[in-house]
């Protein structure tokens, strides 16, 4: 291990001073955390969530086979007993194969002393030696339940993920250098940190900072295509984009975004904004802007967010261009719920969506992926009874909740770069977006829990009913595009497959590269990920993309081509503002500007 450079010691005035006012807060801090509790009472400490019912059920059946757990340990005590005599010989100079690896992707361990120095590499494989066998016990009981033992496999990862020798400040080696040169600097600014964002919590939880909130702002560098607001109601604000072409389809393009988080993901920056390379390519585009909602909106309802979301936002699109057909895409959760709508349409003899796109949306939930480990009947019971007292979920908790599903990535990286290593957080729009939490109407959230990830009804014909209408989505005829991508850990490729074959329209499915949003938002000009594509709609995924061809770079301009076909001949460019409507306010408008949490929560 090479000498580090120390760097000039701190001035100590400026040093007793930081530490002065690091004491004064952390002093307020716990004054205010013990008046919280002596206001309210201390919090009952429950199993809500079912964790130590389902450890203590595998427990108990790993313990009833005696044998079988102690040829577990065998195994661990000869991967031990590896790793010693792999580092006695590379002590004595002997070249030797590690006897574990990290994962490939797994950035925890990339730098050099983990692999140079004796120690941290002995440190690092025992690590993973350790996590490997923890796993794989866990994994290996049997008679367990699916949803126990898919609650056993979630928290025993997030359980190693913690534990990882990379959180630690004495064997990090990355932290240690940076503590020698900096003479400690880096864990005063990291504790500095830490204060500022227990203070700007809620008590409760700390709330990292994944970017600096201060260098983005919406509608300032980001989310800044021109365009108007067009219309608004209670629930959405629709815009409209000014044309950036003398021409453009008659057929206008309507986006439904999630409203689980905010529109502007599709146009972060004109580089990858979907929305002004869709604009570009000749379409007439609007979009849907969610309000953030409060406890006013406790009892809207899923059919509210269709029938003055989509369906609305369709009667206003005519309005201003006088065009009734319309080209649809639905994004994650405005997919499922474009889904719903064509089913809807279909029963009520509503034709005016000629052609459906789905980015990365879940329609069959028979396989939500590890979401799964939070929905079941417990747990949604528990959350409506959170949801009932304050008429909605908060934002930072459903944020959580996607965090945990990439623990290592989107927690403690971030635990490692903001108090250990002291570093500010690096801006970047799409965490910038990450960390824009939006909350879920009470009734409306129970509903989507229910219905789709519990009960599976809207794969059913008939299963749900919206506005007082039985639907059937296998009644859907029109042309049907969905993209998902092979790293999803939100809406499975394989479940998203699922739900395309559920429509009697012709579907085209591609496959592209990297996850929900970083494969979504992959304009042509990055030239990243490639994509897959298939002419046919195999019966299983697996023969799909045994049959597929692989393309480089971005789907974006296959299904530039599919629409084209969908979306009529070329007409006067529509500026926004300048047909029925009036303009209300610059886009991106004042629904998506209402910032309620400017830190994702741990």
């Amino acid at each position: 291990m090479t000498t580090p450079d120390i760097k000039t010691a701190p001035d100590p005035a400026e040093l007793a001073g930081t530490y002065a006012e690091i004491a004064q807060r952390s002093r307020q801090l716990v004054s205010d955390f013990i008046a919280r509790q002596a206001a309210g009472g201390m919090p009952a400490f429950g199993d809500e969530l079912g964790i130590a019912k389902a450890f203590y059920e595998m427990m108990g059946k790993l313990l009833a086979d005696p044998t079988k757990f102690a040829a577990i340990q065998f195994k661990l005590w000869q991967d031990y007993t590896s790793l010693w005599q792999h580092s006695m010989l590379r002590v004595l100079g002997h070249a030797t194969q590690p006897v574990i690896e990290p994962a490939m992707g797994d950035r925890r361990f990339k730098h050099d002393d983990w692999q140079q120095n004796f120690l941290y590499d002995y440190i690092k494989q025992s690590y993973l030696i350790a996590a490997k066998h923890l796993h794989q016990t866990v994994g290996s009981v049997g008679g367990l339940d699916d949803q126990t033992a898919r609650k056993v496999d979630f928290y025993t990862r997030q359980y190693i993920d913690a534990l990882s020798p990379s959180n630690f400040l004495l064997t990090n080696p990355e932290v240690l250098r940076e503590t020698v040169n900096s003479g400690g600097q880096n864990l005063v600014k990291g504790l500095n940190n830490l204060l500022e964002d227990l203070e700007s919590g809620d008590g409760k939880q700390i709330r990292v900072k994944m970017t600096d909130p201060s260098a983005f702002q919406v509608g300032g560098n980001l989310a800044v295509t021109p365009g108007k607001v067009v219309f608004q109601n209670d629930l959405m604000q629709l815009v409209q984009y000014a044309p950036l072409t003398n021409e453009v389809y008659r057929r206008p393009l309507l986006i439904l975004p999630p409203w689980i988080n905010k529109f502007y993901i599709l146009d972060l920056r004109e580089k990858n904004s979907f929305v002004r390379w869709a604009t570009a390519q000749g379409h007439t585009v609007f979009i849907v802007s969610w309000i953030n909602p409060d406890a006013t909106h406790a009892a809207i309802t899923f059919d509210n967010y269709m029938l003055h979301g989509p369906l609305e936002a369709l009667d206003v699109i005519e309005k201003a261009t006088g065009e009734r057909a319309v080209n649809v895409i639905g994004f994650c959760l405005g997919g499922t719920l474009l889904a719903a709508t064509l089913g809807y349409m279909a029963a009520t003899r509503d034709n005016r969506i000629k052609s459906a796109t789905f980015f990365a949306s879940m329609i069959d939930f028979a396989e939500p992926g590890e979401l799964e480990v939070f929905l079941d009947e417990k747990q949604v019971a528990s959350l409506e009874k959170k949801m009932q007292e304050r008429g909605y979920l908060e934002g930072h908790e459903m944020a959580t909740t996607f965090n945990m599903l990439r623990a290592n990535d989107l927690i403690w990286s971030f635990v490692v770069n903001n108090y250990l290593l002291g570093k500010d957080p690096f801006p970047f729009d799409l965490l910038y977006w990450n960390s824009d939490s939006t909350r879920m109407p009470a009734a409306m959230h129970s509903f989507y829990l229910r219905n789709m990830y519990l009960e599976n009804l809207l794969r059913k014909p008939g299963g749900l009913t919206l506005n007082g209408v039985p639907i059937d989505i296998s009644k859907t005829k029109i042309p049907l595009y969905f993209v998902s991508t092979i790293e999803d850990h939100i809406a499975p490729w394989k479940s998203t497959y699922a739900g395309a074959q559920l429509f009697a329209g012709k579907v085209r499915f591609v496959l592209g590269g990297s996850g929900h949003i970083a494969g979504i938002i992959n304009p042509p000009a990055a030239n990243k990920y490639g994509y897959w594509t298939n002419d046919k709609l195999n019966a299983m995924p697996h023969e799909w993309l045994a049959d597929a061809t692989q393309h480089p770079g971005s789907w974006w301009n296959d299904w530039a081509q599919w629409v084209e076909q969908h979306a009529g001949e070329k007409v006067a460019a529509r500026a926004p503002g300048k047909g029925k409507l009036r303009a209300l306010e610059d886009a991106p408008g004042s629904y998506v500007k209402l910032r309620l949490d400017a830190k994702a929560a741990v």
